[in-house]
């Protein structure tokens, strides 16, 4: 970020933004990594396949959740500041991410231990629902104009950093704690090391300054008035406000299935399809994170040239293309050497598209409403988006031959969706956010 003339406080700005999201990212997918293990610990059914499809349902309910903290928290934002939303919600989840290592089992608990895992991933949700609108506001209404596409993909990529860093502490905690002992503490120990990066955020979120846009709309009684009273509201009774939400939910909901048809389906599948080794699936896991973190940088930077809209579709119209034959070799692959090019094409064409979303929904929605409409729209979009990995549990249960096909077919269903979404949403990246 040197070499792009960024001030200290901008720097501040763009990297206590992207720490949140990181640990965002690293809480949702050590859930992820140890499912089939949860669902042992917490819902140990006669059948492991309702089992697997009980804990998805707690883990879904964690993203179920997450559009009511992005309304809750964005409609905050609006109010009170995009800073002070941002030490709240760092705050609620670190906090919920450790509580998870503390819970009691199914052993220990009986009922109770399924119940207190969903009560805790609804709480985790809501807070972590609020920090991805005002981390991505912020940082777009602080940064140049020119950079926004490029800083909106890095922006991004903190949420596939969080994943890298959990398939890395996922490998090493296997490796520390092996079989019995993994299912016994190594878990706990995962969830534990998640109150470090949220402690980092926090020290450098009270070092930030708040939007300058933010204090010019919550300061001034010209240009449509002050602050709005209740921006939630006016984003949804507003019809014009409510027409580009609805635009921005289409768009965002295919890009939630996609990934999480892909990124968030990966782990199970890899483990109870393909039936690998946990420390080639954690070796995966990595490849995989890096390959979506590189990509929404480049989708991002690519906004920048050919417009946010032109490289959102670019990617969505070849996972279309690709989904089923590459996840036909990949299903078929005998070395790790074809699994990890295979999990490269599939992760980057299925999950790049995220990279200009964070610049695109500040410039789709004005200051007042801003924080509301950004973080309200893209935890929206988990409503629908969010199921398929429950969709894919569904469909491939019992037809082990059409597993690549059934499973790409989720796939083409989200690439299909955010090309709808990407062909009624307008291009975004010359809008000023100063004057908006």
């Amino acid at each position: 970020m040197a070499m792009l003339g960024l001030t200290k406080q901008q720097k501040t700005v763009v990297w206590g933004s992207w720490l949140g999201w990181s640990l965002d990212g690293y809480d949702l997918v050590l859930m992820l990594l140890v499912i089939p293990l949860i669902s042992e610990l917490f819902f140990p059914l006669a059948n492991p396949m309702f089992a697997i499809l009980a804990t998805f349902a707690a883990y879904v309910v964690t993203l179920i959740m997450r559009p009511f903290g992005g309304a809750f928290f964005g409609n905050f934002g609006d109010k009170h500041g995009r800073k002070k939303s941002m030490i709240i919600t760092i705050m609620g989840f670190s906090i919920a991410t450790f509580a998870t290592g503390l819970l009691p089992t199914w052993e220990m608990a009986g009922l109770m231990a399924p119940v207190f895992l969903i009560l805790l991933r609804f709480l985790q949700g809501f807070f972590a629902g609020g920090e991805w609108g005002s981390g991505a506001v912020i940082t777009m209404e602080t940064v140049p104009k020119k950079h926004r596409g490029l800083l909106s993909g890095f922006l991004q990529s903190g949420f596939n950093f969080g994943f890298v860093i959990a398939a890395v502490v996922f490998h090493l905690t296997l490796s520390v704690f092996p079989s019995e002992q993994f299912a016994e503490i190594g878990w706990r120990v995962m969830f534990f090391t998640g109150i470090i990066p949220g402690l980092v955020a926090l020290f450098i979120r009270f070092k930030m300054t708040e939007s300058e846009a933010w204090l010019a709309k919550s300061n001034s009684k010209s240009s449509g008035g002050p602050k709005e009273k209740s921006p939630i509201r006016h984003l949804l009774f507003s019809k014009r406000e409510r027409k580009r939400f609805f635009f921005a939910l289409i768009l965002m909901t295919g890009l939630m299935f996609s990934y999480y048809a892909t990124m968030g389906f990966f782990p199970t599948f890899l483990e109870n399809y393909m039936v690998l080794e946990k420390s080639e699936i954690a070796l995966l896991m990595i490849v995989a994170t890096v390959t979506s973190l590189s990509g929404t940088i480049l989708a991002g930077y690519l906004s920048q040239i050919i417009g946010r809209m032109k490289s959102i579709a670019v990617f969505a119209a070849t996972s279309a293309i690709l989904a089923v034959p590459v996840l036909y070799g990949l299903f078929n692959a005998d070395t790790f050497l074809e699994r990890t090019i295979f999990t490269i094409v599939l992760i980057m064409v299925a999950t790049s598209g995220f990279g200009p979303i964070p610049a695109f929904l500040s410039e789709r929605f004005s200051t007042g409403i801003r924080n509301s409409a950004s973080g309200f729209a893209y935890n929206g979009g988990l409503l629908f988006g969010s199921w398929a990995p429950l969709i894919a549990v569904s469909a491939l249960s019992g037809n082990e031959n059409l597993v690549p096909f059934l499973l790409g077919a989720t796939v083409i269903v989200g690439a299909l969706i955010i090309l709808v979404g990407a062909r009624i949403n307008p291009e975004t990246r010359d809008v000023d956010l100063t004057k908006s």
